[in-house]
């Protein structure tokens, strides 16, 4: 299968940044769906290709149990691979939220065990390339961040080319 699902929190505050840039790279992954968030921090991905009825009913007992949380999104980081992100401040809630998901899906490692077992909550904002760096990702993010926002929502998202979309979404702390 081509495509994978992302436990994923909308930023709906750095959207048409993100949008902009997923179009520049792959209008293919440039969603029609209206509630898709290109702008988001991953809770947990891959999750299964075809969750069941009892996956969806779990994960929405995890949403509901989770508080929204207000972070703030302001520095600039690049993992060894090149992503460049936003680390949101504070990050302690979305750890317990994946901690919370994979105790409740362990065959779901994060990033599929790639990175161990410290997976660090980020918002993907570029990629480094010979014409892009954090200074020059820093220069084009600058009318955007520093921002504050309040997750408050999980979505269930398909990731693929020519297909993204939303299949389920969940009000945080709705319990």
């Amino acid at each position: 299968m081509t495509g994978h699902s992302v436990l994923q929190l909308p930023v709906p505050a750095l959207e048409p940044w993100v949008r902009a840039r997923t179009a520049h790279y792959d209008v293919g992954f440039v969603s029609a769906d209206p509630r898709f968030s290109h702008a988001h921090i991953t809770a947990l991905a891959p999750f299964r290709h075809a969750p069941t009825p009892d996956d969806l009913a779990t994960v929405a007992v995890v949403a509901s149990t989770t508080a929204p949380m207000a972070v703030r999104l302001a520095d600039l980081a690049q993992f060894p691979n090149g992503i460049i992100h936003l680390r949101p401040d504070p990050d302690a809630g979305l750890r317990e939220l994946t901690a919370r998901l994979v105790a409740a899906f362990p065959d779901c490692p994060p990033y599929g065990g790639e990175y161990g077992e410290d997976v660090r909550p980020h918002l993907t904002v570029d990629a480094a390339s010979t014409h892009v760096d954090l200074a020059s990702t820093a220069a084009l993010l600058s009318d955007v961040v520093p921002v504050t926002v309040v997750l408050d929502r999980l979505q269930l998202a398909w990731w693929e080319s020519g297909r993204c979309h939303v299949a389920h979404e969940w009000r945080l702390g709705a319990a």
